[in-house]
C-alpha cells in the first residue's frame, strides 16, 4: 500500500511500519489496547524504517509503498525527528500520542441496507457514549438504540468521536480528525453501531470539531503549517483556512469530512463553533465544505446533512449556495433554548439577561421569526446582533430546538439538568414546546424520562500540568458568571464522569415513567400531524401574556398551549382557522377541555395541550 504525508518544509520523512502480528495483535478493532501499551511500543521499536520520498505531483507531499494489513503499526518521523501519528489515521490504538494503525475500511461487512434519511421531518437525540452507559462504549450504546426507535426520534447525534488523552471525555479537546477513541470501541465498533442504529431506522449524525484541535496529542504542527498566528482564538493559533499552505489544510479537513459519511456511512455531520473559524477567504471553507456534501450526496444518492452550531444568528449559514448563503442544511438556534430557559427558570446570568426582561415575549419572537437576536441590541455582547430572517424563504426545519443540550446543562457550574430544579408540569410544558414548536427538535439523552443525573465537564488528561489548568479555568470561569459560591466537581476526578452516566432504571419508575410517555405521545402526534412538522415559518402565529405566563401559536389547523404558572389560566384562543371556537384535545398532560363557544381554554396549572380545529 501507499503511505503518504503532506510535509512541506521537511528535509527529509521517514516511514517506519512493524507487523501487528510483532506487537499485541490489537488491530481487529477490539478497542481493548489499556494494557497492551507497553508491547506495542515496543514491536514498533524494532520496525522497518524507510525513506520516503517527495511526490513530483504534489508539492509538499511524501510518499512510499510498503506492504502492510489491518492493524499494523506505523508513524512518520519528519527531518531526525521523533515518530509521529499519522494526521489522517484512521486509527490510534495507543492514544493520540501513540503510533497509528492501518485500516481496511472494506473489511466491515454491513448488514443493514440503508437508503438514508434526510433531515426534514426529523427528531435529533444528542447523545454521549462515554455516558450513555455505564460502560461507555458503542457496543453498549448499540444495545439501548431500540430505546430510541420506541421513542420515535430519527436521529442520532452523536457527540465527537475522535481521540483525545485518557478515557474518558466529553470529545471536543479531541485530536486526529480522521480517527475513533480507541476506548470507545475505535473505528469497527463505530460501524457496528451506525449499522446497528440503521437496522433500526435511526440516522446517525456525527459531532465533528474543525476550529480547534486539544492541547494534548496535537502532533499537526511537526508536519506543517495546519496552524496560524494570523489570527488568535480562545485555543491559541487558529486553524489555518486563509494563510500560506491553508489550501491543504483545507483539503485535510474536507477529506476528513467526506471520509466519515463515505466509510462509516454517517447521514450527516454536526459542525462545532463555526463562528470560531477564522476564515477570509472569498470563498469560504464552509462553502466548500456544503459543495463537497451535496456532490457526495448525489455520488451515493443517499441525502447526506450538515447541522452549524453558530452562535451568530446569520440565517446565510443555511441559505443556499446559489443565493449567497453558506449552504448548510441546518443551524442549532441558541436564542430559541435562552429564551425558553429564562421563562422556565427565570433565571437571567450571563448571556440569559438578553432575554430575561420579557421572556415570552422572546420565546414569541423565535417561534415566528427565527431568531430573537436579528438586529437587535445584545446587553450580554453590548452592542447589536444578529441578521433577520426572511421567513417566507427560510424552511423552519433549518433551525433546529431544544431545551436541554451538552453544553447547556455541562457549562452550569454543578451540570445540573431542568429536572433538578423544575416541576414534572414544566418539563412537560418544555417537551410541548420543543416537540409541536417548527422547528427540528433535538432531545438530549435522558432528558426524555427527566433524568435526574448530572452532567458535567469531565476530562481524563494525563498532563498533570495540564489537568490543574483546566480545573482552574473552570473555578474562573463559574466565578465569571455569579457561580463563585458553588463546589465546582473536579474535572479529573473520576467520580464526575460517573455521576453523569445516565440510569436507566429511573425511566421505569414515576415521575419518569409519565415524562417519558409523554415524550412518545408528542412524537408520535409530530410524525402524524403534516402541520407539526409543515416547514413555512411565516405560517407560524402566537400570543402571550408576560404577566399570567401563558403561550399559545398555531399551527396550520393546531393550536398549541403552554400555562407555565402556578395557577390556573385563561387563555383568549378564539375561533379555530375558520374563525369557529371549539376543537377537539390531541394531547394534554393535565386533563382539560377543549374551548367552548366563548372560545376560552382554562388550562391547569403549570400544563400544556395540544389542540385540533373541528
Amino acid at each position: 500500500m501507499q503511505f503518504e504525508v503532506w510535509a512541506p518544509e521537511a528535509e527529509s520523512v521517514v516511514l517506519r511500519l512493524s507487523s501487528a502480528a510483532a506487537g499485541t495483535g490489537a488491530g481487529a478493532g477490539s478497542g481493548a489496547a489499556a494494557d497492551g501499551g507497553a508491547r506495542a511500543g515496543a514491536a514498533a521499536d524494532t520496525g522497518a524504517r524507510r525513506a520516503m520520498v517527495r511526490d513530483p505531483s504534489r508539492p509538499g507531499w511524501w510518499c512510499a509503498e510498503a506492504d502492510a494489513v489491518d492493524g499494523d503499526r506505523y508513524g512518520f518521523a519528519v527531518d531526525d525527528g521523533p515518530v509521529r501519528p499519522d494526521p489522517r489515521s484512521r486509527r490510534q490504538p495507543d492514544g493520540p500520542d501513540g503510533e497509528s494503525a492501518v485500516v481496511d475500511q472494506e473489511a466491515y461487512v454491513w448488514r443493514n441496507p440503508w437508503a438514508g434519511r434526510g433531515l426534514p421531518g426529523g427528531v435529533l437525540y444528542e447523545l454521549h457514549i462515554g455516558t450513555y452507559t455505564g460502560a461507555g462504549t458503542f457496543d453498549a450504546a448499540a444495545e439501548r438504540l431500540g430505546h430510541l426507535a420506541e421513542l420515535g426520534v430519527t436521529h442520532v447525534s452523536l457527540m465527537p468521536v475522535c481521540p483525545f488523552p485518557g478515557t474518558h471525555g466529553w470529545g471536543y479537546e479531541g485530536v486526529s480528525p480522521w480517527a475513533v477513541h480507541e476506548p470507545y470501541g475505535g473505528p469497527t465498533g463505530l460501524k457496528r453501531f451506525v449499522d446497528t442504529a440503521h437496522g433500526l431506522g435511526l440516522a446517525v449524525v456525527l459531532d465533528v470539531v474543525h476550529n480547534h484541535l486539544g492541547p494534548s496529542g496535537n502532533h499537526l504542527p511537526a508536519f506543517g503549517p495546519y496552524f496560524t498566528d494570523t489570527h488568535h482564538t480562545p485555543w491559541g493559533a487558529a486553524v489555518n483556512l486563509d494563510a500560506p499552505g491553508s489550501d491543504e489544510v483545507r483539503a485535510y479537513l474536507l477529506g476528513s469530512a467526506l471520509a466519515w459519511l463515505r466509510d462509516y456511512r454517517l447521514d450527516g455531520l454536526r459542525l462545532d463553533a463555526v463562528h470560531a473559524l477564522a476564515d477570509t477567504r472569498a470563498l469560504t471553507f464552509l462553502e466548500e465544505l456544503s459543495a463537497a456534501v451535496d456532490a457526495l450526496a448525489a455520488e451515493t444518492g443517499r441525502p447526506l446533512t450538515l447541522i452549524a452550531e453558530s452562535d451568530l444568528c446569520d440565517p446565510r449559514t443555511t441559505t443556499p449556495r446559489e443565493a449567497g448563503g453558506l449552504g448548510l442544511h441546518a443551524q442549532w438556534n441558541d436564542d430559541f433554548h435562552h429564551a425558553l430557559h429564562t421563562a422556565l427558570t427565570g433565571e437571567s446570568q450571563g448571556y440569559y439577561a438578553d432575554f430575561a426582561e420579557a421572556p415570552l415575549a422572546a420565546l414569541a419572537k423565535t417561534v415566528t421569526s427565527g431568531f430573537f437576536h436579528n438586529g437587535t441590541y445584545s446587553s450580554f455582547r453590548g452592542r447589536t446582533h444578529g441578521r433577520p430572517v426572511d421567513v417566507t424563504r427560510s424552511a423552519a426545519h433549518r433551525f433546529v430546538g431544544y431545551a436541554q443540550t451538552h453544553d447547556q446543562i455541562g457549562n452550569r457550574a454543578l451540570g445540573d439538568r431542568l429536572a433538578a430544579t423544575l416541576s414534572p408540569g414544566l418539563r412537560a410544558c418544555a417537551a410541548a414546546l420543543v416537540l409541536t414548536g417548527p422547528f427540528t427538535p433535538m432531545v438530549f439523552m435522558g432528558e426524555e424520562w427527566g433524568a435526574l443525573t448530572p452532567w458535567q465537564f469531565f476530562t481524563d488528561h494525563t498532563d498533570p500540568a495540564l489537568a490543574e489548568a483546566v480545573r482552574d479555568g473552570r473555578r474562573r470561569e463559574f466565578a465569571s458568571h455569579g457561580w463563585a459560591g458553588e463546589e465546582i466537581p473536579d474535572p479529573q476526578d473520576p467520580a464526575t464522569r460517573d455521576r453523569s452516566c445516565l440510569d436507566w432504571s429511573e425511566p421505569e419508575r414515576e415521575p419518569h415513567a409519565r415524562l417519558h410517555a409523554w415524550y412518545r405521545e408528542l412524537i408520535a402526534l409530530r410524525r402524524a400531524m403534516p402541520d407539526l412538522h409543515d416547514p413555512d415559518l411565516a405560517t407560524v402565529k402566537a400570543a402571550y401574556d408576560e404577566d399570567a405566563r401563558w403561550l399559545a401559536y398555531r399551527r396550520g389547523d393546531l393550536r398549541i398551549a403552554v400555562n407555565l404558572a402556578a395557577g390556573p389560566a385563561t387563555i383568549p384562543l378564539g375561533g379555530g382557522r375558520n374563525r369557529r371556537p371549539g376543537g377537539r384535545v390531541l394531547a394534554a398532560w393535565e386533563p382539560v377541555r377543549a374551548p367552548e363557544a366563548d372560545g376560552l381554554l382554562h388550562l391547569p396549572p403549570e400544563s400544556c395541550v395540544v389542540l385540533a380545529d373541528d
